[in-house]
């Protein structure tokens, strides 16, 4: 009787033992499932995000596209400036001088000779748009844009070391009308008209006395006018 009173008991903890499994295992199929349908909807989300961004990136390059194509653009001189040309302009063109190597101090002396050596080098080909000591803006200069600074009235670039303004009038500055002059002048004469530009609140009275007489006129390329037959 005790035996079989036992054997019962075991059978019977087996039985609870294999429902209770039975429950677990159909737990976790739910939850699997859940987790599975949970899965696919992060996945549905996921992509249209995606596919959000790249509408966005569309729209603005059309948006962009319609505007410079459709004469919105202030591309004339007079115009208003576009929204934040001028920050990021400044902040293109700080990131990418400061980005390549440069020479610092100037490898030129800093003397009387290099401000008259570079006095010359202004003189014919910077004057124009930056002006000259106690002259106002030439007609040039007035109709630019943007402005370019007077280099010898107010602070100029004094407040620039030599190797930035430098590297601006070796390499220019794109749209802006500052041309590079690494094709027309040697690395000396550049030096030579920066350190002079960095020092121009320094500049003795002989040097702004050079400054102030008229350069000596370049020969002319192109060939002599041909005078009408009569």
């Amino acid at each position: 009787m005790n035996r079989r009173a036992e054997t019962a008991a075991e059978l019977y903890t087996i039985a609870h033992s294999a429902r209770s499994k039975r429950g677990e295992l159909k737990n976790f199929e739910w939850l699997s499932q859940e987790a599975e349908q949970i899965e696919g909807e992060n996945w549905i989300m996921f992509k249209a995000f995606l596919i959000g961004i790249l509408i966005g990136v569309l729209l603005v390059a059309a948006g962009a596209w319609f505007y410079f194509t459709t004469g919105w653009a202030p591309v004339a001189v007079a115009d208003p400036p576009m929204l934040l040309e001028k920050k990021l302009a400044h902040g293109a063109l700080n990131a990418r001088i400061g980005k390549d190597p440069h020479t610092d101090p100037a490898p030129v002396p800093l003397n009387e000779a290099t401000y008259l050596a570079g006095g010359d080098v202004y003189k014919q080909n910077c004057a124009v748009c930056h002006g000259l000591p106690g002259e106002g803006k030439s007609n040039i200069a007035k109709g630019m844009f943007p402005k370019p600074p007077e280099l010898f009235n107010g602070k100029g670039v004094t407040d620039d070391p030599a190797w930035e303004t430098y590297w601006k009038a070796k390499n220019g500055i794109r749209l802006t009308g500052m041309p590079a002059f690494k094709e027309t002048l040697n690395d000396t004469q550049i030096w030579q008209v920066s350190v002079l530009l960095a020092n121009a609140d320094k500049i003795s009275p002989a040097v702004k006395a050079a400054l102030a007489t008229t350069p000596a006129a370049q020969p002319s390329l192109l060939p002599a006018a041909t005078p009408p037959k009569k």
